[in-house]
């Protein structure tokens, strides 16, 4: 028989055991980057934890551990879960990449899934959203609500997901409105919201009146309500506090069906080590509530651009597209490959700013 020491998450952060055993359980462990009282990333990870306890009852038991850096506080984090047990850990942030397929290496026979990463091994799936159809829409959306043409974009990190966030919001607004600028500040987190509110700010003193964000505390949307008349979108959850304005719409993701057959996968014992890079069409990427305060054509023209990304019959990057250098990138109707997704490191045509180094 199988007997397993069960941690908190809280004791888990201290290495330490709660002293309870369970018997003949699938253990499944969480590493969060943010607090799960974040209100956005980890906010959604975590829910999706709880409906996997909700699917399974008392066959699987669930631990996590909040607020880990990405770094050596995270393979520590890992390595203990492993130790006590676990079956199978759900890495939730892209700066966990190098430390899972570490700790990986050293317990074969627990499995491993990566979001948002791309190096892979035998016991080391990776998995992720195309957050990119939701920028789409935010872009959509954005470029015929904004007065002054400026539309801010806050970003965490100069990492590929990001930048193809920049770009395609870009892409969607330029679409709509030839005259719209962005403006990007770089927060270098993901979670801080006295460095989200400052950029928000900045952004808002550079004339935006639209704010777009890939960090995960509502504190741009706190500030764009204290300035008035700035919208904002909703980042990885639905932000509805702030609606219906200014957060107008959202990105919302949806994690629970992948956490729950990755996890029946475990039981069953036919887990493999996979690849996974769904949007709305599987229904990962969800497009929170538009409101009222959109005018009813824009709304009208939002769903209809969402109808699309779902079914398939459009493509977020379609050209013709150009390289920020005026090089051609994709041609009239060509569609961006996956792997040219997966590593973008350009901005298109259009953007003035530089990507960090």
């Amino acid at each position: 028989m199988k007997i397993k020491t069960v941690l908190t998450g809280a004791t888990l952060a201290f290495g330490l055991a709660t002293g309870a055993v369970a018997q003949d359980k699938t253990t499944v462990g969480f590493v969060y980057v943010g607090p799960i009282g974040d209100g956005g990333w980890t906010y959604e990870h975590n829910k999706a934890r709880l409906a996997v306890e909700e699917h399974f009852g008392d066959a699987v038991e669930t631990v996590y551990v909040e607020s880990v850096p990405e770094g050596p506080d995270a393979e520590r984090v890992m390595t203990q879960m492993a130790l006590q047990g676990a079956d199978l850990i759900f890495t939730t942030s892209f700066g966990y990449m190098d430390q899972t397929i570490n700790v990986a290496a050293q317990f074969p026979d627990v499995k491993f899934e990566h979001a948002t990463g791309y190096k892979r091994a035998d016991n080391v799936s990776t998995y992720s959203a195309r957050f990119y159809e939701g920028r789409a829409v935010q872009g959509h959306i954005a470029g015929q609500m904004t007065e002054s043409n400026i539309i801010g974009y806050i970003a965490s990190y100069p990492i590929p997901e990001v930048i193809r966030g920049i770009n395609s919001a870009y892409i969607h607004a330029k679409e709509v409105n030839p005259d719209v600028e962005f403006r990007i500040v770089w927060a270098y987190t993901w979670f801080d919201p006295a460095k989200e509110a400052e950029a928000a700010t900045v952004l808002i003193e550079q004339g935006a009146d639209v704010i777009l964000q890939h960090t995960d505390s509502t504190a741009p949307q706190a500030a764009a309500q204290a300035a008035g008349n700035v919208v904002t979108f909703g980042q990885a959850s639905d932000m509805a506090e702030f609606a219906p304005f200014p957060r107008v719409s959202s990105i919302i993701d949806d994690w629970a069906p992948y956490y729950i057959a990755r996890t029946q996968a475990v039981i069953d014992g036919t887990w493999e080590s996979t690849d996974t890079w769904d949007g709305i069409g599987p229904g990962m990427v969800a497009i929170g509530e538009i409101t009222d305060a959109v005018p009813a054509d824009v709304k009208a023209s939002a769903e209809a651009l969402i109808e699309r990304l779902r079914t398939g019959e459009y493509h977020a990057f379609t050209g013709p597209l150009n390289r920020q250098d005026g090089s051609v990138w994709l041609a009239d109707g060509e569609i961006a490959d996956d792997g040219t997704l997966a590593g973008m490191n350009f901005y298109v045509e259009g953007i003035t700013a530089e990507i960090p180094q």
